[in-house]
């Protein structure tokens, strides 16, 4: 069933229910012809469960002692997923006034290019305190207090040398109220404009802070014109609020952790500017993209199935700006009718149907470009027959590249960036075992005609890529394509769990990557592209098969994905296995950053 769900149509169709779902897709086989929006499921839709996760309505997550969270039952599967809610933590233009807490930037002294860089911290001498502008002005109303903060804490603090570092609070009472002073390390006084990187420790610090602090309503930064221009503020904000995000969906009681759950508002020090505004709202939705990432990777798998993130796709498309985004779900149906032999293969054990998740964002005016971001969609992956034998508890982050392109086309839903016609594309599916799995052996024929010998089921994410990137080249006709997937442990061995590798034979691609990447913090790296190691995938029936040797595995699967994607046309690969997780925080939300200002940058 092929569906297409622009915003106006949904929010016509949809009427409040008492239905404990919120989309309910059909698992039923019903015929191609038959159109979802006629289904019976669709007519008792809730705009309440809508818009939990969104900006329709301001309800939050609902908790009950009954149900926390809706889960599946005994037969059916789970048809939605919860999304946490923003941060009610306002970032405004403005002064320290009422604030409750006041945080102030400080540099330490400027590098000394002459000073050996074999001496340890320890040995270094600690330059002077750099109190610039209004803090300086602070300082001097507060008889030296700033000055005496950092010297009581020299050794930790180190005068503002790690930026993003912070001292204890000093407090002070004024006109009869208490009111703390923390300084804020910005690192060494740069003779070059601050880079994105120290804005985004600063901005987490700052979200960090006003964590700790309890029992405030109003928080207050100052900084330095250093840190002052629009792109810094951008970056800040974008730090900022991904650091208030905290997953509380699967707790209840006392072990549900609002971060900063009293402070209303944090002021940065700055004239009124419709600039500054434009920056800290960007930030806001380029924070909305992480935390829609981090959703999307932390739900276990008997909540987030093919079907719940079709679902969590089309409620996407409904909070978008003025229906900026259309979401089409191709289903089982479809898929076969353009011959997604390699997705509908592996899609075979699951529980749910495929669901082929298309979503299109168009500008408003003259189209200058159209892209296309395909994601890894295996909401579990347990490796098929070929069973994982270590790290299943962990598969379901498999889903990591899905999670970054569904991220960022929320991002971008409300950035609404010029010139860019933008398609974001998922083959959504698990791979699990059952009398109709793929089996070490099988046939699969890829929607672009090539045939494929399995000679493993857990190296399956490359199959359904096949056919998410012949639909992106071929049908769609995107003029470049970036595709992103927890793809190969080759890759993790390569680059460690902070880098994503990135294969193309394009340089521009490969250029404007490295670039973004340095911008936004999702750290890559450029790999290459060994045509000699293709021999490996040589099959014996087959055109190719799906898995090379045992060394260079992160490699040939790059090149399994370019037999899918036209030669001509400009494409890169980028294995997110490392970076998507963090074993202590859980999902890392990489990937959404990246993502969005590559579209961005794809308009101008």
């Amino acid at each position: 069933m092929r569906t297409i769900f622009p915003r106006a149509v949904l929010l016509t169709i949809l009427r409040p229910s008492s239905s404990a779902s919120a989309f309910s897709l059909s698992s039923s086989t019903a015929a191609s012809s038959t159109s979802l929006l006629a289904s019976p499921s669709l007519k008792s839709l809730s705009l309440s469960r809508i818009a939990r996760g969104g900006s329709l309505t301001p309800s939050a997550l609902s908790m009950t002692k009954e149900r926390p969270f809706q889960t599946w039952s005994y037969d059916s599967p789970c048809e939605t997923m919860d999304w946490n809610p923003d941060s009610k933590v306002s970032l405004l233009v403005g002064d320290e006034a009422d604030a409750d807490l006041v945080i102030v930037g400080v540099f330490a002294p400027a590098i000394d290019e002459d000073s050996s860089e074999e001496e340890t911290e320890a040995e270094k001498e600690l330059g002077p305190l750099v109190l610039a502008e209004r803090a300086a002005e602070l300082d001097e109303k507060l008889e030296g207090l700033l000055k005496e903060l950092a010297a009581e804490n020299g050794k930790e603090f180190r005068n503002g040398e790690e930026a993003g570092g912070v001292t204890p609070a000093a407090r002070v009472v004024e006109g009869g109220k208490a009111k703390r002073y923390v300084l804020l390390g910005l690192g060494p006084l740069p003779k070059d404009p601050i880079d994105s990187v120290t804005a985004m420790k600063l901005g987490a610090s700052v979200a960090s802070s006003i964590h700790t602090h309890k029992s405030i309503t109003k928080a207050a930064v100052i900084l330095p014109s250093q840190l002052t221009d629009a792109s810094t503020i951008q970056h800040f904000s974008t730090a900022f609020y991904t650091n208030l995000y905290s997953d509380n969906r699967y707790r209840t009681g006392k072990k549900v952790e609002v971060k900063a759950e009293s402070v209303e508002s944090v002021s940065i020090s700055l004239p009124s500017s419709e600039d500054y505004t434009s920056a800290i709202q960007t930030g806001l939705y380029l924070a909305r993209g992480v935390s829609m990432t981090k959703d999307i990777v932390n739900a276990p798998h008997n909540i987030l199935n093919s079907v719940s993130l079709a679902d969590t796709a089309m409620r996407l498309a409904v909070e978008s700006e003025d229906g900026c985004i259309t979401c089409e779900i191709l289903g089982k149906d479809e898929c076969e009718e353009r011959g997604m032999g390699a997705y509908l293969g592996v899609a075979r054990g699951a529980e749910t149907e495929p669901k082929f998740i298309h979503l299109v964002y168009k500008p408003k005016g003259e189209v200058k470009k159209k892209v296309g971001i395909v994601g890894k969609g295996l909401l579990f992956d347990t490796g098929g027959y070929n069973i994982k034998t270590s790290m299943m508890e962990l598969m379901k982050f498999d889903c990591g590249g899905a999670a970054a392109v569904i991220g960022a086309a929320r991002a971008i839903g409300y950035m609404r960036p010029e010139g860019v016609e933008a398609h974001f594309i998922v083959a959504a599916c698990s791979n699990m075992i059952n009398s109709k799995a793929l089996v070490p052996s099988d046939v699969l024929t890829a929607s672009n005609g090539k045939t494929i010998e399995v000679l493993n089921t857990d190296a399956e994410g490359r199959l359904t890529l096949a056919d998410a990137l012949v639909y992106a080249d071929k049908e769609l006709g995107c003029e470049s394509i970036i595709e992103l997937s927890t793809l190969t442990g080759a890759c993790m061995i390569s680059l460690g769990k902070k880098i994503c590798g990135v294969w193309t034979e394009n340089d521009d691609l490969a250029k404007s990557i490295e670039e973004i990447s340095k911008v936004t913090g999702d750290k890559s790296w450029r790999m290459p592209m060994a045509h000699e190691y293709k021999e490996q995938l040589k099959s014996k029936i087959a055109d190719i098969s799906n898995l090379g040797d045992r060394y260079g595995g992160a490699i040939t699967a790059a090149l399994f994905l370019q037999e899918f994607v036209s030669k001509k046309k400009p494409f890169a690969h980028l294995d997110i296995a490392g970076p998507v997780w963090d074993d202590k925080v859980g999902s890392t939300g990489f990937g959404a950053k990246l993502v969005s200002e590559w579209v961005r940058r794809q308009g101008e």
